[in-house]
């Protein structure tokens, strides 16, 4: 076969090449001809493998250019193709004979040109917004006083140096920097990293996981604040557990992380100035604060005391509250004498008036009366006189009950008055004089000192078994005298033996 081809058939002048002879002429002379090259055109079809190499077309009006950026240099495209977008892509031309076909391989792309940044962006934003990653109710409120701030910035620029000036003079506070590339392909990966990576630290662990996040660039073109213009840039700011304050480019710049944050600042200096307040200023309020605070408890006070005290001389006095309960009381125990002894007499008069309605003999002649009246009747029906026995058994047996309750009531009332009578002796004087007392008498009149027993001609003196009559006299002598007479005369009057608790040789009262 080999022999064929090399011999060149008889009457032909041109050569013959093989498939693979003169698809690798083709591509050799493609990769001489044209080398490295730029192509501007519309991004078409984007398909990523699964071996992680990417193949896309770049098209205008009459035309397509098939592209393929190989796995490793995916990674360092700082653009990513996106179907649509008009972009100007570097690389290499070269052809693929087992298709016949020849391609682009793309190491760099870029946007061509403002506006068709400006369009992906509008794009990305309306994406996002339908998504409702911009929503104001999933922003968090930021922490009035973090202890920790996370700052993700370039550790070399101005503009860390400028948050940390700033964060000194308001309120000093601990500060993590993560470093990262502000601008290029690496941008947007670094900077997603640092986000997720400060959300995954643990609370109160070696590193301390910040209270709030700073993202912080300054000021450029739309070029170079692209990478936070990415979508996972964005993404990343929106899963944050962390609140999130962007700061990145100047005050006109506008980025995807600012509509995504929780809160956007117009420049790095101004993120510091919403992450804390100003300490003197805090330290005064609180000053204010507690002096209002005195101010008003004071003012509390006074006012109560002074109502307080409104209302005391309002108040009658404690002695002016118990005079008239005092009184009272003194006229109820001057009459609790008198109503025990007139009650007593009107239950006393009441039992007489009962006793004398519930004699026996009474209620005997009323049913002999009424049996009388029955029998003179002379009712001959049967039904009257079984109705006439039924009641005549009745009336025995009331009869009978109100004997025994009459006799009931008649042992517990006389029960009662013996009780009754038992207290009056035991509170008569006479109860006195069986423990040795006497009562002298002149007349009628009871002596109670001894200037009017001397006055008088004769006393009368009352023991508690006889009276003893005596004259007094104003000798001192006189008691063994007088006394000796009546001495021999009381034990004649009764056999009784004298009280073995009055006091021996007691003689007489003179």
């Amino acid at each position: 076969m080999s022999d064929l081809i090399d011999d060149p058939t008889p009457g032909q002048n041109m050569p013959e090449y093989t498939v693979s002879e003169i698809s690798g002429e083709v591509k050799r002379t493609l990769e001489g001809s044209f080398g490295r090259i730029r192509v501007r055109g519309e991004v078409g079809r984007v398909f990523r493998a699964r071996s992680g190499h990417l193949y896309f077309d770049v098209k205008d009006d009459r035309n397509v250019l098939a592209c393929t950026t190989w796995k490793g240099q995916v990674a360092g495209l700082s653009v990513v193709p996106e179907e649509g977008l008009e972009v100007v892509v570097t690389g290499r031309m070269t052809a693929f004979g087992g298709q016949s076909k020849y391609n682009l391989n793309v190491d760099e792309v870029a946007i061509a040109g403002q506006g068709a940044l400006m369009a992906l962006l509008e794009k990305r934003k309306k994406q996002l917004a339908a998504e409702g990653l911009f929503a104001p109710e999933r922003k968090k409120p930021l922490p009035y006083l973090p202890q920790i701030i996370g700052v993700i910035t370039s550790p070399s620029g101005a503009v860390i140096r400028d948050i940390l000036h700033r964060l000194r003079d308001r309120f000093p506070r601990k500060v993590l920097i993560w470093p990262v590339a502000v601008q290029g392909s690496n941008c947007a990966p670094e900077v997603t990293r640092a986000i997720e990576g400060f959300n995954r630290l643990s609370p109160g662990g070696a590193l301390p996981r910040p209270d709030l996040i700073i993202v912080a660039r300054g000021g450029g073109s739309v070029e170079d604040l692209w990478g936070f213009n990415e979508e996972i840039v964005a993404r990343a700011a929106a899963a944050s557990d962390i609140p999130l304050i962007s700061a990145v480019g100047h005050e006109t710049d506008t980025t995807l992380i600012d509509y995504v944050s929780d809160m956007r600042a117009p420049t790095p200096t101004a993120a510091a100035e919403l992450a804390v307040p100003v300490r003197l200023e805090l330290l005064a309020w609180s000053e204010n604060m507690g002096a209002r605070l005195s101010r008003a408890a004071t003012a509390a006070l006074t006012q109560r005391r002074q109502r307080l005290g409104d209302l005391s001389r309002a108040l009658p006095r404690g002695e002016a509250l118990l005079d008239a309960p005092r009184q009272r009381l003194d006229w109820i125990a001057d009459r609790l004498p008198q109503a025990l002894t007139g009650g007593v007499q009107r239950r006393r008069v009441r039992l007489s008036e009962v006793a004398g309605g519930l004699r026996p003999s009474a209620l005997r002649a009323l049913v002999a009366r009424r049996r009388d009246r029955l029998t003179a009747a002379r009712l001959s029906v049967t039904p009257v006189r079984r109705e006439i026995e039924r009641r005549r058994e009745r009336i025995a047996t009331l009869s009978g009950r109100l004997d025994a309750a009459q006799n009931l009531r008649l042992d517990r009332l006389r029960r009662q008055l013996d009780a009754t009578d038992r207290l009056r002796e035991t509170l008569s004087y006479k109860a006195t004089l069986e423990r040795g007392y006497a009562v002298v008498r002149a007349g009628d009149q009871v002596v109670t000192s001894a200037g009017a027993a001397r006055s008088a001609p004769l006393l009368e003196i009352e023991f508690r078994d006889g009276r003893v009559t005596a004259a007094p006299t104003d000798a001192p002598e006189a008691p063994p005298a007088s006394g000796t007479p009546p001495a021999p005369s009381a034990p004649k009057k009764t056999p009784r033996q004298p009280n073995p608790k009055a006091p021996p040789e007691q003689g007489t009262l003179f």
